[in-house]
């Protein structure tokens, strides 16, 4: 069995998506360095992970045995395996205990990475948008500070102090560490660096993934936001398939380099909430890689959500018209 199994947990939108192509680029290269992600593709964890939190909202039901056989995998494994899936972030604790019973007493190590919530904000809102909701920003917002609706939702997601309990009552709080996302100017591969750090191998060997950013400029996540209105008929699994992986991942976020981006200038209310959270987060004894001073609210320049002008939804809307008939295009041309 792995000696050590770390657990990536997230949060959401602190950068997992580039950290999950960190070890998958690197899975050769780490396994040398005695780390292992287990699964022949990443979306192997996808699905283990969906399978022992039994999630319903899924593109597809994983097959029985997909998190067996990440177990399975690590059992066979004599140095340290690693599982990375922000869906275990908010889990509530009976499925936290699921998935910690899975291996030995004393094995399982946590690495929670988060980020500043003044960039959380919009990046939650456009993920709820991506998921087909059409919820407009400024009632987004009001439902996070009111934890009503989505708002709910996001400070299950989002609220690391609360996390960090859950988890530290499972494993113990010397058994977590959480990884800081740096500001935005800091020194390319920063984030990759701490959580190496936090994994306890060298980064300096690692490769550097592709860069492959998701997030959509303002007029096109509008865009998306007044077609889910017009789709909510669309089971999850189609909606996901031909809207969120096709048009707003395919299509749309190579549209955001010709967009102005999302802003967002952090309220009162939410600069207060932070400062409690982070408080929390350094009372709780937990090791922390980074700087607790990243998660202070940072202003995002760019345009409000609620204000994009029509024409710019119209040229969004006029370009992912054309994204998607040449993307068809392509396909038939290749059968």
């Amino acid at each position: 069995m792995a000696q050590r199994v770390v657990l990536h947990i997230g949060l959401m939108k602190s950068g997992t998506s580039y950290l999950q192509r960190l070890l998958v680029t690197n899975r050769d290269r780490l396994a040398e360095l005695g780390l292992l992600s287990p699964g022949r593709t990443w979306a192997a964890q996808v699905r283990g992970v969906s399978e022992v939190m039994q999630r319903k909202r899924v593109v597809s039901a994983p097959p029985a045995g997909s998190w067996r056989a990440l177990v399975d995998e690590l059992e066979a494994w004599s140095g340290t395996g690693v599982i990375s899936m922000e869906y275990l972030g908010p889990a509530p604790p009976r499925r936290i205990a699921a998935v910690v019973s899975s291996f030995p007493p004393g094995s399982v190590d946590v690495v929670v990475t988060a980020r500043d919530l003044g960039r959380g904000v919009p990046a939650m809102w456009q993920e709820t948008i991506k998921n087909g909701r059409v919820h407009a920003f400024d009632s987004y917002v009001r439902d996070v500070a009111a934890r009503r609706d989505l708002g709910r939702r996001f400070w299950r997601e989002q609220d690391v102090a609360a996390i960090l309990d859950r988890w530290s009552a499972a494993v113990g709080s010397d058994r977590i560490v959480l990884v800081t996302v740096p500001r935005a100017g800091a020194r390319g591969g920063e984030l990759g660096r701490r959580f190496a750090a936090a994994l306890g191998v060298d980064h300096a060997g690692l490769e550097e993934p592709a860069s492959a950013n998701e997030s959509l400029g303002a007029p096109s996540v509008e865009v998306l936001r007044l077609l889910n209105g017009r789709v909510e008929d669309l089971a999850f699994g189609m909606y996901a398939r031909h809207v969120k992986k096709q048009l707003a991942k395919r299509v749309m976020a190579p549209l955001r380099v010709d967009e102005p981006s999302l802003g967002f200038d952090p309220p009162p209310w939410l600069r207060e909430r932070s400062r409690a959270m982070v408080d929390a987060v350094a009372a709780s004894g937990v090791r922390v890689v980074g700087d607790l001073g990243d998660l202070e609210p940072v202003r995002v320049p760019g345009v409000c959500a609620d204000d994009v002008p029509v024409e710019d939804q119209l040229g969004a809307a006029v370009a992912a018209i054309e994204g998607l008939v040449r993307a068809r295009g392509r396909h038939r041309a290749h059968g």
